[in-house]
């Protein structure tokens, strides 16, 4: 049975995103090279109740080692971050079997295969946007949504339901879309922190923020 939650592995959904990792399969042939799916806790869906949302696998990360986040600078910062409020265990190693656990958080991507030079057009974002709705609607516990960057934030605000117009992203950001309260930030891309867009003191106040909301929860 189609899982609806994730993109099979030879999705043909995004003609430009199937072609363009099938010629990364020529190029690597030991890389993931397909959609990436959504890192959960050992207790699966129903143990969420933070959900991160990031903008696509990158090309050298994700997309090479299979697992979100994992394998560039990016990974490097969400991951420690998730350690030091404890919604992680085990030490980030940027490997997929480095034997980092969830706690109560999943990691997924509003566009699961790898974009060409990290960008989905709006007709790939719209496409994708499925599988973020139906791994949402499978997390009946879910309570808090972290988006990274604006069209992780804006496909996530329409999975919901909601007017982009009435939840405008921003850092630092909380809205209530429906029963989730949105959290959104800056991407931790290795961009963003070189060009001071994101501190990690920027970054690390989000999860905070994150971390003492679930406390009420």
């Amino acid at each position: 049975m189609t899982d609806p939650t994730e993109p099979e592995r030879d999705c043909a959904l995004c003609p430009r995103l199937h072609a363009f990792i099938a010629a990364q399969r020529e190029a690597h042939a030991d890389w993931h090279n397909a959609p990436v799916h959504t890192f959960y806790p050992q207790d699966g869906a129903g143990a969420v109740r933070f959900l991160i949302v990031g903008l696509a696998p990158g090309l050298r990360g994700a997309n090479r080692t299979g697992r979100p986040f994992t394998g560039d600078f990016a990974g490097d910062l969400l991951y420690g971050t998730l350690s030091r409020y404890g919604f992680s265990r085990g030490t980030f190693d940027a490997r997929p079997d480095d034997g980092v656990t969830l706690v109560d958080t999943a990691i997924t991507n509003a566009v699961r295969c790898v974009p060409p030079e990290n960008k989905p057009v709006g007709a790939e974002i719209n496409t994708c946007r499925r599988f973020l709705s139906a791994s949402i609607a499978a997390m009946p516990n879910l309570r808090a949504v972290l988006t990274l960057g604006k069209i992780a934030h804006d496909s996530t605000i329409r999975t919901l339901g909601e007017r982009v117009a009435a939840h405008p992203f921003r850092h630092g950001g909380m809205t209530q879309a429906g029963e989730l309260t949105v959290f959104s930030s800056y991407h931790c891309s290795r961009y963003n922190t070189n060009t001071g867009r994101l501190t990690e003191e920027m970054f690390t106040s989000v999860f905070k923020n994150v971390a003492d909301f679930l406390k009420q929860k």
